[in-house]
C-alpha cells in the first residue's frame, strides 16, 4: 500500500525515492521538485498541493499525479483550518508513469496541451508484454467522463480518453452511449483498479464500469455491486467518505469487493467478482467488535474501521485504519 507521494527536495536526481515498508504499514515516493515544476506562489496568495500513487498496473507500474492550486492567504491572526475547494483553487495537474523499483518517470504529456485537466483526475493504467511474463511492450492511460442528459429526450454518453505510449499523445475524446441499466449519476471518488485487461471505476454506492484502453474497438460494460452494497440514490455529498468504507481491488486473481458498516457490530464482508463477470460470491463476513485497539479496550463508535486496501497476495487478508493505526485482519481466521 503506497499511502503518499511527494516531492523530493534538493531536487537532484532524475528518478524517484521509494521508502519501502512493511504490511500493513504505508509506503512512499518521493519525486524530485523539479520534475513538476510547481508554478510561482505570489505573496498574499498560499499554495494548496496534494499528490497520489493514483493507479497500478498488475506489473507494478504506477500513476502519480500532483496537483498544485494558488488560493488567497487567510487573515494576519486567522485561526482555525482553511476549507480548499478543488474547483476555487483551479489547480495544475502534473502526471508520471513511475517504475517504483528503478524509480524511472516518464512525464506524461498535458491534455490538451494545458495542466488544468482536473476533469480527468482518475486516470488508470493497463500494460500489455508479447512474452508471458516478460516487461510490458506497451501501456495506456485512461479516464472518463459523464455527461448528463440535456433533457429528456437525450441520451446520457461517457467520454473517454487515452494516451497509448506508441502514440505519445493523448486521443481525443471518443463517447460512448451509456451502460447503465438506469439514467442515475455515476459519483466515483476511488482511484481506478486494473483487472482482466481493462480499467475500472467504481460508484461504490452503485456498481463499476470498464473498459480495454488497448482495443481497436473499446467498450463500455458496467457490473453492479453485490445486491445487500447498491444503494439508493442520494446526493453526492452524502455519498463523499462512503469509499472509507468501501473497497474494490485484486487480489489472487480475481476482482474483489469489500465494505464494513459504519455500525456495530462493524461487520466486515468480503465478495469475490464471478467468473461470469456479472454477479458476486461472498466469501468472508466477520464481526470487528471483537477487536481491541489502545492496550486492549474495545472498538468504539469514533473507532469505525475504515478498510485501506486488499492484500493483493492472499484475498482474506484486509488491512484496516482504526483511528491513527494501521492493523491488517485475516478473516479465515475471524
Amino acid at each position: 500500500m503506497i499511502h503518499h507521494t511527494g516531492l523530493l527536495m534538493p531536487p537532484s536526481s532524475p528518478r524517484a525515492a521509494f521508502q519501502l515498508a512493511e504490511p500493513p504499514c504505508a509506503s512512499h515516493i518521493l519525486v524530485p521538485e523539479h520534475l513538476v515544476d510547481p508554478q510561482p506562489c505570489p505573496p498574499g496568495m498560499m499554495r494548496g498541493c496534494s499528490s497520489h500513487a493514483r493507479a497500478s498496473s498488475g506489473d507494478g507500474l504506477l500513476v502519480l499525479d500532483f496537483t498544485d492550486g494558488l488560493t488567497a492567504a487567510p487573515a494576519a491572526g486567522a485561526r482555525g483550518p482553511i476549507p480548499l475547494d478543488g474547483k476555487q483553487l483551479k489547480p495544475d495537474v502534473t502526471r508520471f508513469v513511475c517504475n517504483p523499483l528503478s524509480g524511472e518517470l516518464f512525464r506524461v504529456p498535458d491534455i490538451d496541451g494545458t495542466k488544468k485537466t482536473l476533469k480527468w483526475q482518475l486516470v488508470g493504467i493497463l500494460t500489455q508484454s508479447g512474452r508471458p511474463n516478460g516487461p510490458p511492450d506497451r501501456y495506456a492511460l485512461a479516464s472518463f467522463s459523464s455527461n448528463a442528459a440535456a433533457d429528456d429526450d437525450d441520451e446520457w454518453s461517457f467520454a473517454v480518453r487515452r494516451f497509448l505510449s506508441q502514440k505519445g499523445e493523448w486521443d481525443e475524446p471518443v463517447v460512448f452511449p451509456s451502460p447503465l441499466p438506469l439514467e442515475r449519476p455515476l459519483f466515483v471518488d476511488h482511484d481506478p483498479v486494473t483487472f482482466a485487461g481493462r480499467i475500472w471505476w467504481v460508484d461504490v454506492s452503485w456498481g463499476a464500469i470498464s473498459v480495454d484502453p488497448l482495443s481497436d474497438q473499446p467498450e463500455l460494460r458496467f457490473v453492479e455491486l453485490p445486491g445487500g452494497s447498491v444503494m439508493e440514490p442520494v446526493k453526492d455529498e452524502k455519498r463523499r467518505g462512503l469509499v472509507r468504507y468501501r473497497r474494490l481491488g485484486v487480489s489472487e486473481g480475481r476482482l474483489r469487493y469489500a465494505e464494513a458498516s459504519q455500525k456495530e457490530p462493524f461487520v466486515l464482508s468480503s465478495f469475490a467478482l464471478d467468473d461470469n463477470g456479472s454477479s458476486w460470491t461472498l466469501e468472508h463476513r466477520v464481526a470487528l467488535s471483537r477487536l481491541r485497539v489502545d492496550g486492549g479496550l474495545p472498538l468504539q463508535q469514533e473507532d469505525t474501521p475504515r478498510i485501506g486496501v486488499i492484500d493483493p497476495l492472499n484475498a482474506s487478508i484486509m488491512y484496516l485504519k482504526i483511528g491513527v493505526q494501521c492493523i491488517s485482519v485475516d478473516m479465515e481466521k475471524g
